[in-house]
């Protein structure tokens, strides 16, 4: 399989983004005129999240003829599956102590369903609304590989995902402000999280894979400053966002072309990027992800105040920062123990399998 080491480090920085999104925003060092408006959006990241899935599924495939389709989902529900689960253990401990567990919405989130059902998309571990997206992506990925991508051409495939990613815009921002279909199951804040609304994010990276490996794939060259250049554009476009929803794939327009120049650089920033500890960083980024909502229930308030006396108001900014650190070291320590593992553990597996058939 073909990896591109240098796109890795942009996981964590995404993942990163993500948690000050959920826990930082009111601290004095990101609530400020100067990068507040970028991270009270900085849940767009999660777009970007299934983008680069998108794009990196091809680039992972492209020289298989065709997909096994039992093989590669036992392989996506090694990588994404026991980290997954974590994080729902260590969210249920507290609940079945309180007695409060909702079984209907521990059994949606344990079989990754939580984003079909309106008003469960959030239930449990939260972020985990997105394994339920990602989970569909990959359920259909080996039905697109195989029977789409390898037997149309390029120009018929370009054309069908750009239409169905203009669609998908044109119908979110229709019902986003009111809403209009009578008798519509979904509500606004559903169709933020309903996986079909961001199939287009993660049709718009296949096809950006397609092009990069045809076309682009060869032509390594220093684009360090195309790149800021294209961060600054989104940022930009963060900053004047002119009405337009950019959660749900809107800014594919700008995160593809970001994706694509920094696979193809090998300047300054692919230097950095490809270093041991930022690889190691992208790789710890989905425990970062799933684990941060767990890590706040568990790193309470109270718990900061009574064993760092850490107050929740004076010291929130100290308070965040003890707690990202410690969701970093925990998603070190579980990718060490529980997802190289068990990663390996099902290689091994079908190595020795087929050498006794």
């Amino acid at each position: 399989m073909m990896r591109i080491e240098q796109l890795t480090f942009t996981r964590f920085i995404a993942a990163i983004l993500i948690v000050i999104f959920h826990y930082g925003k009111n601290s004095y060092v990101f609530n400020n005129s100067y990068v507040d408006f970028l991270l009270k959006q900085a849940n767009v990241c999660v777009s970007y999240f299934f983008i680069l899935s998108g794009f990196v599924m091809i680039v992972a495939y492209q020289n298989k003829s065709q997909i096994n389709t039992f093989e590669y989902l036992k392989n996506r529900f090694a990588r994404i599956y026991p980290v997954y689960l974590l994080g729902i253990v260590l969210v249920l401990i507290p609940l079945i102590l309180s007695k409060t567990v909702n079984f209907q919405d521990l059994f949606l989130n344990l079989f990754m369903l939580q984003s079909w059902i309106p008003g469960k998309a959030l239930t449990l571990n939260v972020p985990g609304w997105s394994l339920s997206v990602e989970c569909f992506f990959y359920i259909v990925f080996p039905f697109f590989f195989n029977s789409v991508y390898k037997k149309f051409n390029i120009k018929t495939i370009t054309i069908a995902i750009v239409s169905f990613w203009l669609i998908s815009q044109i119908a979110l921002h229709i019902m986003i402000p009111t809403n209009p279909i009578k008798g519509f199951p979904l509500s606004t804040t559903d169709l933020f999280y309903f996986p079909l609304m961001h199939l287009n994010e993660f049709l718009a990276g296949n096809l950006a894979g397609i092009y990069f490996i045809n076309r682009l794939s060869a032509s390594q060259k220093n684009v360090d400053w195309s790149i800021l250049m294209v961060l600054l554009l989104i940022i930009l476009a963060l900053k004047f966002p002119v009405g337009l929803i950019y959660h749900n794939g809107m800014l594919a327009l700008l995160f593809i072309p970001l994706i694509i120049l920094i696979s193809l650089n090998n300047g300054i920033l692919t230097s950095i990027f490809k270093s041991k500890i930022c690889v190691f960083l992208g790789e710890i980024s989905f425990g970062i992800y799933i684990l941060q909502y767990p890590v706040w229930v568990w790193m309470t308030d109270y718990r900061l105040k009574k064993y760092f006396q850490i107050d929740k108001v004076e010291d929130f900014t100290l308070g965040f920062f003890i707690r990202l650190f410690a969701l970093i070291i925990i998603a070190a320590i579980s990718y060490i123990i529980l997802e190289v593992p068990v990663r390996n553990k099902i290689k091994n597996f079908r190595l020795k399998l087929t050498e006794q058939l």
